[in-house]
């Protein structure tokens, strides 16, 4: 399937993935050329609208010193591996916190037609990958009964980063019971450790996830 083949309905939603000023160009954490697909995000936004397709945004949303932060460790890196239950495989730099530019959605994403803005991440000892669920794997969001609510049937994942927030996103989504369509083209990755990229969409492909090119 390619993505303008994409059929959208009432029981659609579009996931923008932490489209983020941290994550772009000039952030802490800024993912490669993930301003790029800024412009198609926004036609494909304007086209939900238009057809009654139902649009969520997510946001990190980090307290000061949240435990993914390499900063709050002594000796620590960002990069280094972290085991604790809740947060990793690797500890990040200082980014997206709460009430920051960094942690704003950037200006150029048309969020006026936004249904919802889901806050993640905020609960210190825990990270939020997932827009569905945290990662100690416990910890709900609240987001399936939202699109329960709006009778949402068939899910549709870009964003930032390919293979965390996005992947663990689409991970969930197929888990809750929803069709998921994963729009390849319209997210970035930040490829740590090498290959998690590929091996993010293989193992999509393995869940049943319609990668959309």
């Amino acid at each position: 399937m390619k993505i303008e083949d994409i059929q959208i309905s009432a029981d659609s939603a579009l996931l923008v993935v932490d489209m983020q000023n941290d994550f772009l160009p000039g952030g802490s954490l800024a993912v490669s050329e993930g301003d790029r697909i800024i412009p198609q995000i926004n036609d494909l936004i304007q086209k939900f609208h238009e057809n009654q397709g139902k649009i969520i945004f997510t946001q990190d949303w980090h307290p000061i010193g949240h435990h993914s932060f390499a900063s709050v460790y002594d000796s620590k890196e960002p990069g280094d591996v972290i085991e604790t239950a809740g947060l990793g495989p690797i500890l990040w730099p200082d980014h997206c916190i709460q009430g920051t530019k960094g942690a704003e959605i950037n200006e150029k994403l048309q969020i006026d037609y936004a249904t919802a803005i889901l806050r993640k991440g905020y609960r210190k000892e825990i990270d939020s990958y997932s827009a569905f669920l945290e990662n100690d794997k416990l910890t709900k969001t609240g987001l399936t009964g939202l699109l329960n609510d709006l009778n949402v049937r068939r899910i549709f994942v870009c964003g930032l980063a390919l293979d965390y927030c996005c992947f663990y996103t689409a991970i969930d989504a197929k888990k809750e019971g929803f069709e998921v369509f994963f729009l390849q083209k319209l997210t970035k990755g930040i490829d740590q450790p090498e290959n998690n990229i590929q091996i993010s969409l293989d193992k999509m492909e393995h869940e049943g996830i319609q990668i959309v090119q």
